[in-house]
């Protein structure tokens, strides 16, 4: 196990110095994590021969993440997926927070949410921990907020993603990782033929500009339903009104069984390669999305992105739970710490 680390450039707001941080398993695993925007920019996995592929969307220099629209590979928060108009209230007070999506809130804040960041660093033996601090009122969010993020590497094949807020005021915290994986590599074409199982039974339906309706629908039946392995495209344009909606797989599936413990809730798999890919989350939520409205862009090592060439799967409490009593709570404060993990571990089948 090792970590080492190099200059991958400079903050252009800040001015300070951005690391790559390489953190490597002796598997031939290693995950490289920049302090700018807690972004995962590659993860190397072996397969069963030990050919390595990296398997995350990303970039080759730091000037496309100041932008980063699709948010690839970013560290996301306060609060990740999307605010019903703009505000929510909490003990009586509101709070109006920027409405960046046809009059929502996406994923905080454009110009100032995690994904946009630098975070201070303290290096393990096998991992890193990443520290944000977030002033009351910032992005419109209340509370003095600490993050901190370690990134840890297993000689397992996982990547650990442990997460823990403090506030000193009650605020909504839903922070989750927008890592885009495809097993074949980075630069492979498609992942509609990636297999996928969920650990869901149900799943929140949206309305218009993909704010859930406050509805827990089964699966059984219809196109969203992964409780047994099924290939991403085999209904992903099916006349279903949610993928409608959604321009395909966009949704949170709710877990099954889940009481804050780390459990498996998703494995996916492709053909073409032995790679398969386990997530284990303490959350109650995930949001699968297919890359719909990937833009066309520039990857890695000349590798060309387009729409569904890699999917997200973003463990999270639900989107706009705050607007939602039926939803698991996500208003964190003083006498409740936020604190969550996800692993994603690879293996070979």
């Amino acid at each position: 196990m090792s970590i080492t680390k190099k200059v991958f450039g400079t903050d252009k707001k800040s001015k300070k110095a951005i690391y790559e941080y390489h953190i490597r398993n002796k598997n031939g695993m290693c995950a490289k994590i920049l302090n700018y925007g807690g972004i995962i920019r590659e993860l190397w996995v072996p397969d069963k021969d030990g050919k390595r592929a990296d398997v995350v969307l990303g970039h080759d220099d730091l000037m496309p993440y100041y932008e980063n629209p699709g948010y690839l590979g970013a560290a996301v928060g306060p609060n990740a997926n999307r605010i019903g108009g703009a505000k929510f209230m909490i003990d009586g007070v509101e709070y109006r927070i920027p409405a960046n999506e046809n009059g929502n809130n996406l994923h905080s804040d454009n110009e100032d949410g995690y994904h946009v960041r630098v975070f201070d660093v303290e290096e393990g033996e096998n991992n890193i921990k990443l520290y944000l601090k977030d002033e009351d009122g910032n992005m419109g969010f209340p509370g003095n907020k600490k993050l901190e993020i370690t990134y840890t590497v297993t000689e397992e094949n996982e990547l650990r993603l442990d997460y823990h807020f403090t506030s000193d005021r009650r605020t909504l915290l839903n922070p989750t990782n927008h890592s885009y994986f495809n097993l074949r590599g980075q630069d492979d074409n498609s992942i509609e033929d990636h297999v996928l199982w969920l650990k869901a039974s149900a799943y929140t339906p949206v309305a218009t500009g993909s704010i859930p309706t406050g509805e827990v629908a089964p699966v059984e039946g219809t196109p969203m339903d992964f409780t047994e392995p099924k290939r991403i495209g085999a209904e992903i344009g099916a006349d279903f009104e949610q993928l409608r909606l959604g321009g395909g797989y966009d949704h949170n599936w709710v877990l099954d069984d889940m009481d804050g413990q780390l459990r498996l809730v998703a494995k996916v798999a492709a053909p073409g390669t032995s790679r398969v890919m386990k997530v284990f989350t303490t959350l109650p939520g995930l949001q699968f999305y297919a890359g719909n409205f990937i833009g066309e862009q520039d990857g890695k090592a000349g590798a060309a992105y387009h729409n569904r060439c890699g999917l997200a799967l973003e463990t999270q409490f639900f989107p706009d739970s705050i607007h939602k009593e039926n939803f698991p709570d996500a208003v964190f404060g003083p006498e409740r710490q936020y604190r969550s993990t996800t692993v994603y571990q690879f293996c070979n089948e």
